[in-house]
């Protein structure tokens, strides 16, 4: 059994969450669940670059972490779906964030491709208003009560 020579250290909020989702595939399999594509072969499509390897072993990280279930119906041919936990749910706000960050910067990108980085407007000027206003009362109300 592989037995790493630097533990890792979870005691920082950051590092407990990049172990939790911080795999290339996890945060897009979690937004596939949460927008109700919860079918291994519908993940399969929706990350088409991803192996069905790599995706299985992501998703029984995410399961062993609490994050999300697996449903197995005693059916022929077999039939699985996924769904987030109600811990799972709580990633929710930090999802739609990263999407929205993303799909800020995919525009910014579009619009200004050769625009100096000096004249974008900054992640403090843009992205952190966005964020102190209306991602951190969620995680203050729903998030943090939550943790066991």
């Amino acid at each position: 059994m592989y037995e790493r020579k630097i533990p890792k250290d979870l005691d920082c909020g950051m590092a407990m969450t990049m172990e939790i989702i911080g795999n290339k595939w996890k945060p897009c399999l979690l937004y596939s669940i949460y927008k109700g594509i919860n079918r291994p072969g519908q993940l399969q499509q929706q990350n088409p670059k991803a192996s069905r390897q790599v995706l299985n072993q992501q998703l029984k990280e995410l399961e062993a972490h609490g994050i999300i279930r697996k449903v197995v119906y005693a059916q022929l041919p077999p039939k699985v779906e996924y769904f987030l936990t109600e811990l799972g749910e709580t990633l929710i706000p930090v999802l739609e964030a990263m999407t929205a960050w993303g799909n800020s910067f995919i525009v910014k990108e579009e619009v200004f491709p050769a625009v100096e980085e000096e004249i974008l407007p900054t992640v403090e000027e843009e992205i952190l208003p966005i964020v102190e206003q209306e991602i951190l009362p969620i995680v203050k109300e729903e998030i943090l009560p939550v943790r066991p």
